[in-house]
């Protein structure tokens, strides 16, 4: 828990009394006048998608239903961790999925929440982390690689089966704006009405999966292949009280975030305002994403679903996407597009922003192939002009300003649809781990969106990759380190 940086936004709400009836009122007369529609809201600021989970999470009343791929025991992590066990204490039910890949909460914590009536925590393809020993790990290396790559990538966020939120954000500083070195320009979408329940169906399929394991089985077992671990009484209270005290600990408060913090009861009404209600479709893997058991490939239910999308159109496609690794079905229909007139742009990340080497090494394997193909790419800066906009606290900062890098997810098409999600354009994503998202058959929301991606494309944001040679920009050691990637044949993992 170091790097202590102000996000108690989380769990702000600590001395107010939760008194939701008029709020859930309002929310349940905006669904019953829409009831063939589906509320949307684009979230495209860290502090705001924040804040609209702080004020979900401390007003939910029956139920929390989660999904990440990275939950960090960072600050986010911790206070949203504190912030769910307060929800589980005042009798809602929360359910939290996790992918195994990045987990890094402590054993004894998660058995402790674990171990709460109210709260139940389930780990997605447990092969590496959570309960699993050295020699497990190798051992399932050894015997199943494709299995051991078969990740859950979907990030869901659904409170009392009537609001959720989904789009790139995982549960960590530096989806919200509030790491002090590194931060993402991502993207999600605030659902009610009609759509939710599509999002609830996913979340019980997974819920229900055989590759979902609770928490607790996922410790019982004894010998080199599975870890033994207990918590007595003594130290599940233990692990509930350091959550609280860390929470209500007043050195966690930035004075600059205080006002913020004391309005937060009447922030969502105001969001809810701004609601467009229109058409909108859930999109998500089956759980184990394909049929494929041995191969790295297969596709899926998100990957059908997008090309069908990309496949309307007419006129112009905008694409927003940290990674750009294109398989050889992904370039036939790029190469498609093209050849009947559609303008193709990219934003994605430079390699000086980014900080997935081994992605970046795909594309740049790729990248005078796309740009011959008439594709319009554009490499985000690490120190965008647009930063000090979404940043509400970027003139507060003292010390060097953080990497500002993309991680938003979002397809524009004909500027009438719009997709955000979970789906990067690589063949990860089209293969290998289950993604989700929202189509969104609306103007405006996809004028709104198609707007702030072609702002990250100005000059100021972004470098052309056409003409600026961007990697330039980027150190030597990063640099040489990338072309070492670029020689190894690991395409289909990226």
């Amino acid at each position: 828990m170091n790097n202590r940086i102000p996000v108690i936004l989380v769990t702000a709400l600590l001395s107010v009394q939760v008194r939701a009836d008029a709020e859930w009122q309002f929310i349940d007369a905006q669904i019953a006048t829409h009831h063939d529609q589906t509320g949307v809201l684009v979230l495209n600021r860290g502090e705001q998608a924040l804040l609209t989970r702080a004020w979900l999470a401390d007003h939910a009343t029956k139920t929390i239903d989660i999904q990440y791929f990275i939950w960090s025991t960072d600050n986010i992590g911790v206070l949203a961790s504190a912030t769910l066990l307060r929800a589980a204490d005042r009798g809602v039910k929360v359910r939290v999925i996790v992918d195994d890949l990045l987990i890094d909460a402590p054993d004894k914590a998660l058995l402790a929440l674990s171990k709460h009536p109210n709260f139940d925590i389930r780990i997605y393809n447990p092969r590496q982390s959570v309960g699993v020993t050295t020699a497990k790990r190798a051992a399932n290396i050894a015997t199943d690689f494709r299995g051991v790559n078969q990740r859950m990538h979907n990030k869901t966020f659904i409170v009392d089966g009537k609001i959720a939120i989904t789009g790139g954000r995982n549960m960590a500083d530096e989806y919200f704006d509030f790491n002090h070195e590194y931060n993402f320009r991502d993207r999600d979408a605030l659902l009610t009405g009609l759509v939710v329940p599509q999002l609830t169906s996913s979340f019980e399929k997974f819920w229900d999966s055989p590759l979902t394991v609770p928490v607790e089985s996922l410790y019982d077992g004894i010998g080199l292949l599975k870890k033994n671990v207990k918590v007595d009484a003594a130290e599940i209270q233990s692990v509930y009280q350091e959550l609280r005290r860390y929470a209500a600990d007043p050195n966690n408060f930035a004075p600059e975030i205080r006002d913020t913090i004391a309005s937060i009861p009447a922030a969502f009404p105001q969001l809810a305002q701004d609601i467009n209600w229109t058409q909108v479709e859930f999109v998500s893997d089956l759980p184990g994403k394909n049929e494929s058991h041995f191969s790295l490939q297969g596709g899926g239910v998100s990957t059908a679903a997008l090309a069908k999308v990309m496949n309307e159109a007419q006129r112009d496609v905008v694409i927003q996407s940290p990674y750009l690794v294109l398989s050889e079905p992904a370039l036939a229909l790029f190469k498609s597009l093209h050849s009947r007139g559609v303008r193709i742009r990219i934003c994605t990340n430079s390699l000086a922003s980014t900080d997935n080497l081994q992605a970046f090494s795909g594309y740049r394997n790729q990248r005078k192939k796309l740009l011959e193909m008439g594709i319009e790419i554009f490499e985000y800066r690490p120190d965008p002009a647009i930063e000090k906009q979404v940043m509400s606290r970027y003139t507060k900062l003292h010390r060097e300003v953080p990497i500002f890098a993309i991680h938003a997810k979002t397809l524009v098409v004909d500027n009438q649809t719009v997709f955000i999600g979970t789906y990067n354009l690589d063949p990860r994503s089209e293969n290998l781990n289950t993604e989700g998202g929202v189509i969104i058959r609306d103007s405006h929301v996809a004028d709104e969106v198609r707007s702030a991606i072609l702002t990250d494309m100005q000059a100021e944001n972004s470098w052309n990759a056409a003409v600026d040679n961007p990697d330039k920009q980027a150190k030597l050691f990063k640099r040489s380190k990338v072309r070492f990637w670029q020689l190894l044949p690991i395409k289909p993992l990226l």
